[in-house]
């Protein structure tokens, strides 16, 4: 099986929990990971069985441009000890997913979010998964969210529970292609 992670990231948890999931996923075929912004992502997505789509919840939902130029105003202020990923800024999750020529026939959404209530962040990979079910995939496994702290570091066992939760996502992948 070809499966594809493709991911969003401001300041790094998100990849970092890409990479986690992929890891998990490695066991069920070949796994290719990549930033939106890399041209191998479109790319290895058009040959994939299944589509692993992740990206930071900024207000509620998918990151737009507005709220990408507002994390590079974060990392711009040294109080916030923050960091911008290499490919920031660049395109987000939902204008790649608008430009893809071809989507998977399978489909997995995550999201890294602030560690509060749901009610209150709000969560990205919903977000993730409707547009891709939108554009003709079908979700194998319900979206996930991986929390991240106030000082902006993932919560303790996030990657531990991303990897296995590429896992799951490639146990399910296998349900519906022999079904």
């Amino acid at each position: 099986m070809s499966v594809v992670v493709v991911y969003e990231s401001m300041f790094g948890n998100t990849r970092a929990v890409a990479l986690a999931v992929a890891e998990g996923l490695a066991p069920f075929g070949v796994v290719v990971t990549a930033n939106v912004n890399d041209p191998r992502a479109k790319e290895a997505t058009r040959s994939a069985d299944l589509l692993v789509l992740g990206g930071p919840t900024h207000v509620h939902g998918m990151t737009r441009p507005e709220s990408r130029k507002e994390a590079i105003t974060w990392a711009s202020d040294a109080s916030k000890h923050l960091s911008l990923e290499p490919s920031t800024p660049g395109m987000g999750v939902r204008e790649w997913i608008k430009d893809l020529d071809l989507v998977p026939a399978l489909c997995a959404a995550f999201d890294t979010r602030a560690d509060k209530a749901h009610i209150l962040t709000g969560a990205a990979s919903g977000h993730i998964e409707h547009a891709l079910t939108k554009r003709g995939s079908r979700t194998v496994i319900s979206p996930e969210s991986f929390l991240v702290s106030r000082d902006n570091t993932l919560e303790e066992g996030e990657l531990d529970r991303a990897r296995d939760w590429g896992v799951s996502v490639g146990k399910a992948m296998e349900q519906f292609i022999h079904h």
